[in-house]
């Protein structure tokens, strides 16, 4: 995308105004489709980044922030020798987390979830699945604003586990994982769901069954295996399921609840694990309880699963997920979704084709093999380019990780306790796992409404959290930790708890020129425009550092002068668009 279409600075975001969805096939038109395919982009990927510029590009897609460790590791060993690295790290677990603070504090809530998330994407050497686990946080969500979900905090610690644990593994064990955990059965409702009644007119709940088909796999509308839009022979969009087969999968989703070793009545209607008889029900998948499932014949996307003399619900739930993993639909749409989230809000047509296709077959003839997706997503020559249309915008979350881990950070208490960030007008406006809906904190087709990016016929997704209060309370809140070295929640001695060295930024600030190219590298990754290098040169510039009495007198007032310095380079450069864009 360049610089923001809406702006070339933070606060000229906020005049992006309302906004709309997109259509599916959007990016067609976009400047990286067909001919301008057959330039840079079509060219294969080098296998070694050629400077730290290009593995941090790389890096900044792939991990929560580029740091010189993991430059240097990609620029010594090459993009697919890394990645095939971190597949083979095992992920930090959030539960563990969660159930250390509990031996340690007697109780958890909502916080320690969050808590445990912020730590494992500032400092899990398997950076690689927690991003994906974030990616995929934001597409099979399940947040803890759900009364259901905040008051189970174990069990959402274990569903952000499984999304690290099986996000790179194959869609198809993923999909059912995301189904059967209890915590997306809470947040969706289909724990503890009926077959119909005809005397009291009760019919299976539907929410489950709308999403997983909408959000989850297929998308409202028929795609060609590029991403791009079916149409009819009148031009129209056809859609992929309709009332029909949103009350026929709603059947399947029907006599499943918590894991008891009884299988009670108690047990299925239970509201919390705690009325169970098994306090691990929060964690363990849902199980059936076939006196509950529906046997009527159940028809859904073509697929039908016969009346059931003995109610039979893991054979309708595999003809369920098995329909909906082959359904065409899902590998483009799923591809599209993760290219989103990892490299570009509008990938060509050919990209997202290209994704799909390794989806479609791995290589080996395995479909849904999400590693291979997930490599074909970093290691696509797209994904290197850059136009007017690369890239995306740097949601808050991705934001603060990034500036964190471009400076050398540490935790008093070992548990790096950032706590929620969701409050708009002092914080990001944005908190892992604590989405406002199940569509997420932005949908995937969004545009603001008349800015150049709709009128180009574009998305840009993270532009739906943008408005006057996020955009002012992003800058407080950066200032705020800018100026305090620090961040997270307060310990007892007034501290807190995450602090971070700008030794070397202070080293510097006598040389405005030598501080703004170390902030180009370390939160740009070289990707500076002159126009904006030169200004903020300028701007630095103009702030007097004292000349050093010869007694040393006024040792404070240098140090005060030459943090100020640095405080304005680093918030200027946070609140840009560079910064802002991740390219």
């Amino acid at each position: 995308m360049g610089r923001l279409s809406c702006g070339t600075m933070l606060l000229a975001l906020a005049a992006c105004g309302g906004g709309q969805d997109a259509p599916a096939d959007a990016s067609s038109a976009h400047p990286l489709s067909s001919a301008a395919l057959e330039g840079p982009a079509a060219v294969a990927a080098p296998e070694k980044p050629a400077d730290f510029k290009e593995a941090a590009r790389f890096l900044s897609k792939a991990t929560f922030g580029p740091t010189q460790a993991d430059a240097d590791r990609v620029l010594a060993i090459g993009y697919g020798a890394w990645i095939d690295e971190q597949l083979a790290m095992k992920p930090m677990h959030v539960r563990t987390y969660v159930e250390g603070n509990l031996a340690t504090k007697g109780s958890v809530g909502q916080g320690d979830v969050t808590d445990g998330i912020w730590t494992g994407m500032l400092t899990d050497p398997a950076q690689l699945k927690q991003r994906v686990a974030f990616a995929l946080s934001q597409i099979f969500v399940v947040s803890l604003v759900d009364g259901g979900v905040h008051n189970e905090p174990r069990g959402a610690a274990s569903y952000y586990d499984m999304l690290a644990e099986k996000g790179l593994g194959n869609f198809r064990t993923l999909l059912q994982s995301v189904a059967l955990h209890p915590m997306m059965g809470k947040y969706l409702s289909h724990l503890g769901n009926q077959r119909a009644d005809p005397v009291t007119g009760r019919v299976p709940d539907e929410n489950f069954a709308r999403e997983i088909m909408q959000l989850f796999t297929i998308g409202l509308h028929e795609l060609n295996p590029d991403g791009t839009l079916r149409r009819d022979a009148y031009g129209n969009p056809i859609e992929t399921y309709g009332p029909k087969d949103i009350a026929g999968l709603a059947k399947v989703f029907t006599g499943w609840s918590w894991a008891c070793p009884s299988l009670s009545d108690g047990c299925f209607h239970g509201t919390s694990p705690k009325s169970t008889g098994d306090v691990n029900s929060d964690i363990k998948p849902m199980v059936a309880y076939a006196r509950f499932h529906s046997t009527e014949t159940k028809r859904f996307l073509g697929a039908k699963v016969p009346a059931q003399d003995t109610p039979n619900p893991a054979k309708s739930l595999k003809i369920a997920l098995d329909t909906l993993f082959n359904h065409p639909n899902t590998a483009p749409f799923i591809s599209r979704l993760l290219i989103q989230r990892l490299v570009s809000s509008n990938p060509s047509p050919q990209y997202v084709g290209d994704v799909a296709a390794r989806f479609a077959d791995n290589g080996a003839g395995v479909r849904g093999d999400m590693a291979a997706v997930v490599r074909a997503i970093l290691m696509h020559p797209e994904s290197r380019a850059t136009s007017t249309t690369s890239g995306k915008m740097r949601e808050p979350v991705l934001r603060l990780t990034a500036f964190v881990r471009a400076f050398p950070f540490s935790s008093a208490s070992g548990r790096y306790r950032i706590g929620n960030t969701s409050d708009a007008a002092l914080q990001l406006a944005q908190s892992p796992l604590n989405a406002a809906s199940v569509f997420n904190f932005f949908r995937p087709g969004y545009a603001a409404a008349g800015s150049k990016v709709a009128n180009k016929g574009l998305v840009a997704p993270e532009m739906q959290a943008v408005d006057d209060t996020s955009v002012a309370g992003y800058v407080t809140f950066m200032r705020w930790i800018i100026e305090s070295g620090s961040l997270g929640s307060t310990a007892s001695n007034g501290q807190r708890d995450i602090s971070f060295s700008l030794s070397k930024e202070l080293s510097l600030a006598h040389d405005a020129t030598a501080l703004v190219d170390r902030l180009k590298k370390v939160l740009l990754y070289g990707q500076m425009a002159s126009s904006f290098r030169s200004e903020l040169i300028g701007i630095i510039d103009r702030m007097p550092i004292p000349a050093l009495a010869p007694d040393m007198s006024n040792q404070a007032v240098v140090d005060a002068a030459k943090r100020k310095r640095v405080n304005a380079a680093l918030l200027l450069t946070v609140a840009s668009s560079e910064f802002l864009v991740q390219k």
